[in-house]
């Protein structure tokens, strides 16, 4: 599964503009009093004006021999969270992957992962463009097993690693919807902040088709394009 569109909501546009484009240097897409929209790999990442602050998790994923390096490019530009005392990464041992973390101009919980079962690694030196895709997005919920339904009937995309009690993931390696139940699991790793409900849309591909996704209020609307 891929995510080649992806559209957030904020309250502080020009600082997420700011952000991606001064700090991080992505290209520009298109962009407008309400919108803009950066080059992420093989996805569109957009940021739309609300009136409403909304927090969401997100991760991008980057070659699998570029955790260090990408993390050293990103600290000369943004601080990086600390996971605990004197270390700034985190292991996910069932994933076969592993992570570092930071906030972006909105506040929200940013994530850079690796993933070596892709075995997409890389000679050049890190930069944006080693900024493969949007890979993850949160999709809280209060019923893990009805929202990985509908991803399964809908996208025919499967349940991927977790449980269906606390938090599971649904996906692929190329692109995953995180499903915490937010009365079981309150809190985003490796933060303080709250999981919260936060609307997004997408374009998703899934056994080389094409969807549309509205994720609102806890409900989803899929349909084929």
């Amino acid at each position: 599964m891929r995510i080649r569109k992806i559209k957030l909501y904020t309250n502080t546009l020009e600082k997420e503009k700011q952000f991606y484009t001064k700090k991080l240097g992505l290209p520009v897409l298109s962009e407008s009093n309400n919108h803009f929209s950066v080059e992420v790999g093989w996805t569109e990442f957009t940021f739309e004006k609300s009136n409403q602050n909304h927090a969401y998790h997100y991760c991008f994923l980057i070659p699998s021999n570029k955790l260090i390096e990408g993390m050293e490019w990103f600290e000369k530009r943004v601080p990086i969270l600390e996971i605990e005392k004197g270390r700034k990464t985190h292991v996910f041992d069932t994933w076969n992957a592993e992570s570092f973390y930071f906030y972006d101009g909105s506040g929200n919980i940013a994530e850079c992962i690796v993933r070596y079962d892709l075995k997409n690694e890389t000679l050049d030196d890190f930069n944006f463009h080693q900024l493969l895709c949007v890979n993850e997005i949160g999709m809280p919920t209060n019923d893990i097993v009805k929202t990985n339904q509908i991803l399964e009937d809908e996208l025919s995309s499967p349940f991927w690693k977790g449980d269906q009690k606390r938090f599971g993931a649904n996906g692929t390696n190329e692109g995953l919807f995180l499903m915490p139940n937010y009365t079981v699991k309150d809190l985003w790793f490796p933060t303080t902040s709250k999981i919260t409900i936060a609307p997004f849309e997408a374009q998703i591909k899934s056994r080389n088709k094409d969807y549309s996704l509205v994720y609102r209020d806890e409900d989803i609307t899929i349909n084929a394009l």
